[in-house]
């Protein structure tokens, strides 16, 4: 799983522009099992189990990862951009970029410091006023490398460090797809649904038409979430904790989940010795909030990885956590699949 998920970050591909995350996990599942690509992008994957179940389970995961713009090249050579997802603008300032498909190097700049006055010194800059630099003179010499509507994305190593962490851009969520990619290649107890999303950083799009094609009677969404166990922070506004499990959520900003399978998963991880813990905070959101209310409706839950830093170049997780992740998925696919409340 740990080498799916080092090449899959490594692997440049935001909203609407998954092709070579697709081609790499196609690439790795292939004669492992049934798979499509839909119209939208997304890669629906049909696993054959050892037994039949009584219901129909889809794993999800997204594809896509944060990126930026560019949207205008100025006269003289830096690159205007805009955000692509969610992203805080106090952690790209001074950032290496690549540009577009040549992999032009880049920094993202803004106005130094010294040169700022009043709110301006001590407020974090807005993306429309930063640039990027990629060592053009003109827009002339730009535009021979670069052109509106190309990609930057975070230049950013994969780094095992300390305890059991890693360092790495897009853990959220090419780790959700690193999971399933696992799943696929072991194989599963019962037949399985395996989805893999495109643009869910700008609104969780592909998610609804794969519903309609497959039509679940339960969905996993197999996420990254935000982990402020840092210094400053109050442990009540913490979310989760890195190094303590997989995260479940009880509700967030796009969904309410549902009850009985949020209290099943504490259930069997409790049973399985599974570490988990659940999401504090009422916050954020992902493709449950589309899946949960699509068709019929879908009974859903959300499993998550803690990371830090999220939506940024240095994102950090736990490896263990990881491990939590997978065998939880593992365990409630099984459940849900033999489940009688069908």
């Amino acid at each position: 799983m740990l080498e799916y998920l080092k090449d899959l970050c490594l692997i440049d591909g935001t909203s609407g522009r998954e092709d070579k995350v697709r081609e790499y996990i196609i690439s790795k599942i292939e004669g492992k099992c049934e798979y499509s690509v839909d119209p939208i992008g997304n890669i629906l994957v049909y696993k054959k189990g050892k037994k039949t179940p009584k219901n129909k389970v889809m794993i999800s995961a997204h594809m896509d990862e944060i990126a930026l713009l560019i949207t205008y090249i100025c006269d003289n050579g830096w690159l205007r951009f805009t955000n692509v997802g969610g992203i805080d603008s106090k952690v790209i300032s001074g950032r290496a970029v690549t540009v577009g498909d040549k992999k032009i190097a880049g920094i993202i700049g803004n106005k130094a410091v010294h040169l700022t006055e009043g709110k301006e010194s001590v407020t974090a800059p807005k993306i429309d006023k930063m640039y990027i630099d990629i060592g053009a003179k003109s827009a002339e010499e730009a535009r021979k490398y670069v052109s509106i509507g190309d990609c930057a994305y975070f230049k950013s190593d994969y780094l095992s460090f300390g305890k059991d962490k890693i360092k790495a851009k897009a853990i959220d969520d090419r780790f959700g797809c690193a999971i399933m990619l696992k799943m696929i290649n072991e194989g599963v107890e019962y037949d399985t649904n395996f989805v893999f999303l495109v643009q869910e950083e700008v609104g969780c799009r592909g998610a609804g038409p794969a519903v309609f094609s497959i039509r679940p009677d339960y969905a996993i969404v197999l996420e990254a979430t935000t982990a402020s166990d840092i210094s400053g922070v109050a442990d009540e506004d913490s979310v989760c904790t890195v190094g303590k499990g997989a995260v479940v959520s009880f509700m967030d900003r796009s969904t309410v989940y549902n009850r009985v399978l949020f209290k099943r998963a504490f259930e069997l991880a409790e049973n399985k010795c599974i570490s988990i813990q659940p999401k504090t905070t009422v916050a954020g959101g992902n493709d449950a909030g589309t899946i949960h209310k699509a068709c019929e409706g879908v009974r859903t839950i959300a499993i998550s990885l803690p990371c830090r830093y999220i939506h940024s170049s240095t994102s950090v997780a736990d490896t263990n956590d990881m491990m939590s992740c997978y065998e939880l998925a593992k365990v409630l696919s099984e459940d849900f699949a033999n489940a009688e409340n069908s």
